[in-house]
């Protein structure tokens, strides 16, 4: 990337002074334990977001190294967020925006940080959901479960009636956007608790290279259905809102604003009297992941590697619970883009910084997630790769309170709209030219729109001078390149019940008959729910699950043409010619 602003954050790294690690040839690498918790806010104890979480192994971690507070991620979704991470590459740079774009689809040659410690003499291995819904074989050496399979999730509990909470209000709603206490044990429930299990076996080993280990914890993403234990803290009575939460937040902000906020999901769970049972779903799928961090940690602490393994911990984004109106991420205000990030560094244990870190540092600069691929280089001494596109945070982990002259961007789904997080400030642009300005010193929850007050115009120039100059265009996703669902003519047989399983991915439904045909989800019961009409030669892209099935009906004559059983992975729905 390339800028005029010496003040950017985004800008291509390119190394500093030479680390200590260049001048002490025979220094052993360290390990690093690199740790993702999914679609979590800043409701953790150490970071004050909620009054109410649980989550001593979050805090434990932050009392032992660094914590950063003013921490942001990439993007305000799961895929642009973790591919900017994996790769060290900007969505502005990459041209990678959103969920539906593939990562490898975009960028087929991009070098993944497992792969890059691979490259200079690491064992690369991994469990859980690191990547968004794939695992990117050919970047790890071992991974649990079976990368070839390119199914980052083991079995998981799920209740055999869904939903159980949230009735459904229609194809717009996610189909996992619901919340209930399970009667199983961790054991019993698996997902994370194998993830940690797998995990902490490789940290109770003895290995003979240096290991990059990462571990996805998948909660809290939804849905937000954990064992009952851990719903049991939070009795639905006693649950508060959340405090960033202000009924007529919406009069200050400009038409963009006012059209990102508000969303169908959050009027949904108001209007079926849901809201403080997902705030309880919420934070018991918290107080779950961190129990599941805990059972890691404690590996760690118990096993052979506790002194020479850097522990870095993030989460890909945050999460509306009503604050603006809104449910789920997507959107440019810090409850999305502001999330935990923990770095431990034992004292000597890395090249890069041998006094290591100081317990229950607190750092306060405004960093973004880009920075972890160039900041593990740099402190376990391997070369840096030249494209990475954030800072390393070495200085500031040597020192919270050094010179920091950047800044930190989300971006959203399309060029041109993100949120700047500056030392005081945050700065919204949306690709329109509407604008937000808030004071965060003085209003965290960004409750006050100043962008158009008078007396801050000289700091809205200020940030806007320190975006990016250029945005790479979005990048459409190629339908050409996906797989090819197989076509069951309605002659061989009518459509059966669907056996949905894992989580969703999209497919593309493309009409290539003269007639309007009409999709239908068949439900576990067999029963059709009607998903749009598709006009002929026209295609219309859904979210699915594997085992799902999806019958094509004649739109006028009600007549069934056939059906497609969707597969494990994104593909391609070619309704035949008649």
């Amino acid at each position: 990337m390339k800028t005029q602003s010496a003040l950017l954050f985004l800008t291509v790294f390119l190394g500093g002074a030479p680390s200590q690690a260049q001048s002490e040839e025979n220094a052993q690498p360290p390990n690093i334990l690199f740790i993702s918790l999914d679609d979590l806010n800043d409701w953790i104890g150490c970071l004050g977001g909620h009054p109410q979480t649980l989550t001593p192994n979050l805090d434990r971690l932050a009392k032992s190294g660094v914590l950063f507070t003013n921490a942001h991620c990439p993007g305000a979704a799961c895929n642009p967020s973790r591919t900017a991470i994996m790769t060290g590459l900007s969505p502005h740079v990459s041209g990678l925006y959103e969920n539906r774009q593939n990562m490898r689809e975009i960028l087929p040659d991009a070098e993944l940080i497992p792969k890059h410690f691979r490259n200079h003499g690491y064992r690369a291995i991994g469990s859980g959901k690191i990547l968004h819904y794939f695992i990117d074989a050919r970047s790890w050496d071992d991974y649990f479960p079976d990368a070839e399979k390119e199914n980052p999730f083991p079995r998981t509990l799920y209740p055999d009636e869904r939903p159980v909470s949230l009735p459904r209000g229609g194809p717009w709603q996610y189909v996992e956007t619901d919340w209930a206490a399970l009667d199983a044990t961790d054991e019993e429930f698996g997902g994370d608790w194998l993830v940690s299990e797998w995990v902490g076996d490789q940290l109770s080993q003895i290995h003979d290279q240096p290991f990059f280990l990462a571990c996805g914890i998948y909660r809290p993403h939804e849905p937000w259905f954990v064992p009952a234990k851990y719903f049991e803290p939070f009795p639905l009575e006693d649950i508060q809102l959340p405090p960033g939460y202000l009924e007529d937040d919406l009069e200050d902000l400009p038409a963009a604003g006012k059209k990102r906020g508000p969303n169908r999901y959050f009027a949904h769970i108001l209007g079926h009297g849901q809201w403080k049972q997902g705030i309880q779903g919420y934070l018991a799928s918290i107080h779950f992941a961190d129990a599941m961090l805990g059972r890691v940690l404690d590996a760690l602490e118990n096993g052979p590697n506790k002194d020479n393994t850097i522990v870095v911990l993030w989460s890909d984004h945050g999460w509306h619970l009503g604050e603006k109106q809104h449910w789920q991420k997507f959107t440019a205000w810090r409850a999305v883009t502001r999330v935990p990030l923990m770095v431990r560094i034992p004292e000597g244990a890395a090249p890069g910084l041998p006094d290591g870190t100081t317990d229950g540092t607190i750092c306060d600069a405004p960093v973004n997630l880009l920075s972890l691929f160039p900041t593990l280089t740099e402190l376990s001494g391997i070369p840096s790769k030249a494209d990475n596109d954030g800072p390393s945070l070495v200085p500031l982990l040597r020192d919270p309170e050094s010179e920091w002259d950047h800044v930190s961007l989300t971006h959203l789904g399309e060029p041109g709209s993100y949120g700047l997080s500056a030392k005081d400030w945050r700065y919204i642009h949306y690709k329109g030219g509407d604008e937000e300005l808030y004071h965060i010193t003085k209003d965290p929850y960004e409750w006050t729109n100043l962008a158009a007050h008078p007396d801050h115009r000289d700091k809205l120039d200020e940030l806007r001078a320190l975006a990016p100059p250029s945005f790479a265009p979005f990048k459409k996703p190629a339908d050409q390149s996906l797989p090819r669902l197989k076509w069951h003519a309605a002659t061989d047989g009518t459509a059966s019940a669907s056996k949905p399983k894992g989580n969703p991915f999209a497919v593309s439904f493309t009409n290539r008959r003269s007639e309007t045909v009409e999709l239908f989800w068949m439900d576990p019961k067999g029963k059709p729910q009607s998903y749009g009409i598709v006009e002929p030669g026209k295609s219309k892209g859904q979210q699915v699950r594997s085992g799902a099935v999806w019958k094509i009906v004649d739109a006028e004559t009600n007549q069934e043409l056939g059906h497609f059983r969707v597969g494990k992975q994104k593909a391609k729905a070619i309704i035949p010619a008649n």
